[in-house]
């Protein structure tokens, strides 16, 4: 599985910390934002683009709040993302939503939290089954 990192300058912190974790635990991921995009809305395409083509990829995006990555995420056709801010909730995402990209609010969560964010997320498969429906009319609407 392939890691696709993203930030605008407000999340550009956050997104170090996360990168250190990933490294730490030998997870494949590109930075597509060494360099902080200009826009959240910016980074958040350059990861969607990856995660489309890759259907085992997944993505992590950072910007002040992690709301304008997500209404960016979400309003491009076969994106499944999800705003979190706790573990519980990543995990979930990922389980029951097939969820493909997670945003994450640097002024929102704290270091620690982040990582523990990540790894809850990443620690996910889909369980399909019953919550194919819901995925299929998600896929749907855009």
């Amino acid at each position: 599985m392939k890691i696709y990192l993203g930030t605008d300058q407000d999340g550009m912190k956050l997104k170090e910390v996360v990168k250190q974790f990933l490294i730490a635990n030998n997870y494949d991921f590109e930075d597509l934002s060494e360099t902080p995009s200009e826009d959240f809305v910016e980074s958040t395409v350059k990861v969607a683009k990856k995660i489309l083509e890759d259907d085992n990829a997944r993505g992590i995006l950072f910007d002040r709040y992690g709301a304008g990555s997500y209404i960016s995420a979400v309003k491009i056709k076969g994106i499944i993302a999800a705003e979190v801010s706790d573990e519980r909730s990543a995990y979930m995402t990922r389980e029951h939503n097939n969820s493909k990209i997670i945003t994450l609010g640097a002024q929102i969560v704290g270091d620690e939290l982040a990582t523990n964010i990540v790894e809850a997320f990443l620690s996910a498969d889909y369980d399909g089954g019953r919550h194919q429906v819901r995925v299929d009319m998600l896929n749907a609407m855009c």
